[in-house]
């Protein structure tokens, strides 16, 4: 960054357990900086697992009115301005349904219905209170392309469903576990956070070298290899920690701030 002027141009930051923690707002001193560096000049983008829906009250309570934001892993791109979506990377969510119930017979799933809800075949801990919810059945569920699935094997471990997971194989799909339990997320082939960041960067015109993202979870780790400046937050998982070129404090530390207050006061 210090080539290109100093302070990062393109700063991607994820939300769960980096901007906020589950149940907690966003704290006065992350949002003062953040608007801060989108009054500078800088492309400040929301970069989560969630879902639109739920992605909206993060960018309302940031207090970002313009941009971009990416969801879904980075399989919903935001027109921030508006709150609807300007490109959506969706996947037939069939062949995947199909393997991991071979796998994991008890797992329910959950298929996002962009800007609409969620489709799914039980209930499951998460964030289901924005939007319509439908309990469906397994061929409902995979009758409609979806950016985002999620399986939660509910009678499993994270350990267990890692080692089956070796033989799980499908041609047009990617996969992320969670770090906290028996969860998994099923996108197209390829898409992450950090592809979707790098298309964002070249259609802005921004260099390489002024990019920077902060994150906690192993979705986030495609984005810590993209930015020309990682940084974890403190407690992230060891794998996500030495991706990073720097380790911040947590969100009750505002390890945001600290980071983004060095160009951004």
């Amino acid at each position: 960054m210090a080539s290109v002027g100093g302070a990062p141009k393109l700063i991607a930051l994820d939300v769960d357990g980096t901007l906020l923690s589950t149940g907690v707002g966003i704290s006065a001193r992350v949002g003062a900086v953040v608007r801060a560096a989108v009054s500078a000049g800088a492309h400040v983008v929301v970069t989560t697992g969630r879902t639109l829906l739920t992605t909206r009250p993060v960018l309302r309570e940031l207090g970002l009115s313009h941009g971009h934001a990416l969801c879904s892993n980075g399989a919903v791109h935001i027109d921030v301005a508006r709150g609807e979506p300007v490109a959506v990377q969706s996947f037939d969510p069939a062949p995947a349904v199909h393997a991991l119930r071979t796998l994991f017979p008890e797992m329910i799933f959950a298929a996002e219905r962009v800007g609409i809800g969620t489709w799914a075949t039980g209930h499951s801990p998460g964030e289901f209170s924005i939007g319509d919810f439908r309990l469906v059945d397994h061929r409902t569920l995979s009758s409609q392309p979806t950016p985002r699935l999620n399986g939660w094997w509910p009678a499993g471990t994270p350990e267990e469903m890692l080692r089956l997971l070796e033989t799980f194989e499908v041609p047009d799909a990617s996969w992320v576990h969670g770090e906290y339990g028996p969860w998994l997320t099923v996108s197209r082939r390829g898409v992450s956070k950090g592809w979707a960041l790098e298309q964002l960067r070249l259609h802005l015109g921004i260099e390489p070298e002024a990019t920077l993202a902060i994150g906690d979870g192993f979705n986030d780790r495609e984005m810590l290899r993209w930015a020309a400046h990682s940084v974890a937050m403190s407690g992230s998982p060891d794998e996500v920690l030495a991706l990073a070129d720097e380790v911040t404090g947590n969100v009750s530390e505002d390890g945001v701030a600290t980071v983004l207050e060095r160009w951004f006061a």
